[in-house]
């Protein structure tokens, strides 16, 4: 069979999955890929940088959709996507993660009844406050593929009725880590740069809304933070949303080695070489397991269980680290291939 892929992105995490899928589709007789940039990430250095440095073909489509709250964004993307949807004419629309972007890919493609794949199907933080967290249950719901990084995925799926279509590929984002660590260690000068030594500093990410709309919420992560850094340099890529949430709100960066967002090679490089990471991003914490460095996750639940489970990972206000385990649920590397293969069959 073949078949043509109309894959939707529009944020960090979503375009560092689509690298390895989007290699895998093109590696797979018979599948083409269109490709619609929504622009949800529209700084350069969230977006364009991880396009070149990915190797991600350049977007058919770019929606130049960002800003405003979360129904005026989604909206805008629904109606920019449904006639590219009707002039493409995809065999399957491909969505990641848990965004707007991917909300609205997945209303529009389950609307005009074209079969829908989630990558990273049934993950759960069971908070329903958490914006990232209805849009999975919706995508999930509208999906006829789930493409589950985990076992546990499988049974949060099973537990809401959601059974048929269901397959435990492993984790796209442990392919794209083995791909970019392997260019990394030569492309990336980012610790000559900012003069760290390995395993002497930390690497933290706030970017959630529940940690950045919150005066209160976003000053006691800050201090978390502050406190951390006085054992060893805390490194904040600072995102946009987080940098206009502290000048909005008073709250000081002084004291962290704040630096603008970078591409996903010298992110990858600092991550290797970090003793610890502070994060509220979901797939940050997976990253920070498949380089082996200790993760604290800056909420009070993650989708991400069995990085807890298996020591690797706790929650900021949580008890400590378990006993450290590997993790054999994420696969080998191989879970972009497995999934172009279904895509295909």
């Amino acid at each position: 069979m073949s078949g043509k892929i109309l894959t939707v992105v529009g944020a960090r995490p979503q375009f560092i999955k689509a690298a390895a899928v989007s290699r895998a589709i093109r590696e797979t007789d018979g599948l083409t890929e269109v490709m619609i940039h929504t622009g949800q990430h529209f700084d350069p250095n969230m977006s364009d940088l991880f396009f070149e440095e990915l190797a991600i073909p350049k977007p058919k489509h770019h929606l130049d959709v960002n800003g405003g709250g979360h129904g005026d964004m989604t909206g805008r993307m629904l109606m920019a996507i449904e006639p590219i949807l009707l002039a493409e004419r995809p065999d399957w629309v491909v969505v990641y993660g848990d965004t707007n972007s991917t909300l609205a890919g997945s209303l529009t493609a389950a609307k005009l009844h074209i079969p829908l794949a989630h990558v990273e199907a049934g993950l759960r933080s069971f908070n329903r406050r958490m914006p990232e967290e209805i849009n999975r249950v919706v995508t999930d719901h509208l999906s006829t593929l789930h493409l589950c990084p985990t076992a546990t995925a499988i049974a949060n799926l099973a537990a809401e009725g959601v059974v048929k279509g269901v397959h435990h590929v492993g984790d796209v984002m442990y392919d794209a880590t083995l791909f970019a660590m392997d260019k990394a260690e030569t492309a990336s000068n980012i610790l000559t740069d900012l003069r760290l030594q390995p395993k002497r500093y930390a690497l933290a990410t706030v970017h959630r809304a529940e940690n950045t709309d919150d005066p209160q919420q976003l000053r006691e992560v800050v201090q978390f933070l502050l406190d951390h850094a006085r054992d060893y340099p805390v490194v904040l890529p600072l995102h946009p949303r987080t940098r206009h949430a502290a000048s909005r709100m008073g709250v000081s960066l002084d004291g962290l080695r704040v630096i603008e967002p970078i591409g996903y090679l010298d992110m990858a490089k600092l991550l290797h070489y970090a003793a610890e990471v502070y994060t509220d991003s979901g797939g940050l914490q997976k990253e920070a397991y498949f380089h082996r460095v200790p993760c604290i996750t800056l909420r009070d639940e993650t989708e991400w269980t069995e990085t807890v489970a298996n020591g690797w990972n706790r929650l900021w206000k949580g008890p400590a680290y378990l006993a450290r385990n590997e993790i054999t649920d994420y696969g080998s590397g191989r879970a972009a291939i497995k999934i172009a293969e279904l895509l295909k069959h």
